[in-house]
């Protein structure tokens, strides 16, 4: 029987299930979120969790014992002062594992293992999608000066125009230089 036994195994050794269990919470921290198998992933919310909870902690021993599993000085600083803070008002429940259906290969159930805290690249979007429509406005309200009849552009055809007497300077020059030849 099995009676009191909580560790899944995963099919691999101690040492192989702490050290990948540790390397997927380092990514998960430092990416927010991983793609991988279903028992993985609800292996690795349980060690994200209470890594989380040390942090919120915030003291010497706690920073030792996130040391102890994720090994890395700067992902340890930044689940200290940049993750745990965001989850100070959070009594647990600081992930989310999404099932995702089953891998074509061999069958295996996969999920998504996600830190519930906003992504910093979405607030960058947005600003880029303001810029946009800022240089949208003012384009507009060019059209409307000029009554939509389209501006030349200058530098465009000088650049066009240069080129052609480029051109046509080579072909006169090559005309001189088959000339001489003769």
């Amino acid at each position: 029987m099995r009676h009191g036994k909580k560790v899944k195994k995963l099919g691999r050794t101690k040492s192989h299930r702490k050290a990948m269990l540790a390397n997927m919470a380092a990514s998960l921290f430092e990416y927010h979120i991983i793609k991988t198998t279903e028992p993985k992933a609800k292996e690795v919310r349980k060690l994200a969790e209470k890594l989380i909870t040390l942090a919120k902690i915030g003291d010497l021993h706690a920073h030792r014992m996130v040391y102890d599993v994720i090994r890395d000085r700067k992902l340890v600083k930044k689940i200290f002062d940049e993750i745990a803070p965001k989850f100070k008002e959070r009594v647990g429940g600081y992930t989310r594992v999404l099932k995702l259906g089953v891998r074509r290969g061999d069958g295996a159930a996969l999920a998504v293992v996600e830190l519930l805290i906003e992504k910093p690249a979405k607030e960058e979007k947005k600003g880029k999608k303001e810029k946009e429509t800022k240089k949208g406005k003012a384009e507009k309200e060019e059209t409307k000066k000029t009554k939509g009849k389209p501006e030349a552009k200058p530098e465009k055809s000088k650049k066009k125009e240069e080129i052609i007497e480029d051109q046509e300077e080579e072909t006169e020059a090559g005309d001189e230089t088959e000339e001489k030849e003769t």
